[in-house]
């Protein structure tokens, strides 16, 4: 083999058009997120730096598992999203032996799950939502319009975690 001989690999379709772009969007807001906290203890990670009782830890935490919750929407259906409200809360704490890294960890699993979604799943297949103020009754929600949510609840809570984390120590994300 030369040096101009090119190596020759397993083939891996690559993605283009819509997938790819909800793929690199999705990977941008996440990396948005994921920077802001980094190099954080977890004391600082789940430090109240505003008047609002949001922490880094907690929305990470957060967006890990609404992004799970929506995934499992796209597979399963309606059912997937039941959750109390108690369960909703905890959404935004850390419980127990859980740190920063582990939430980290969390979300970073739920991630490529999603990711292989969003490249294989028939982006027009539906379910109708579940029952609850905020949607309008009867409707229903594409593969497609999850993964935008997704894209669009990642992006919010990557905001807020960027005013945090300046309120914090003065580190801002974009600037």
């Amino acid at each position: 083999m030369t040096a101009s001989t090119p190596t020759v690999t397993a083939s891996i379709p690559t993605l283009t058009g819509e997938r790819a772009d909800l793929l690199e969007t999705l990977a941008t807001h996440r990396h948005f997120l994921r920077h802001t906290v980094r190099g954080l203890t977890d004391e600082q990670a789940t430090r109240r730096t505003t008047a609002s009782e949001l922490t880094l830890a907690g929305i990470v935490k957060h967006v890990a598992s609404t992004e799970r919750s929506w995934a499992d929407f796209v597979v399963h259906g309606t059912a997937a999203m039941e959750q109390s409200p108690e369960d909703w809360a905890q959404e935004w704490v850390l419980a127990p032996g859980e740190t920063l890294a582990s939430v980290l960890a969390l979300y970073d699993d739920v991630a490529a799950r999603t990711d292989e979604l969003v490249r294989t799943v028939d982006l027009d297949a539906a379910h109708p939502l579940p029952e609850a103020p905020w949607f309008t009754p009867g409707a229903v929600r594409s593969a497609r319009r999850v993964f935008l949510h997704v894209v669009a609840e990642t992006a919010q809570h990557a905001g807020h975690a960027d005013i945090l984390r300046e309120s914090l120590d003065g580190q801002k994300t974009m600037g």
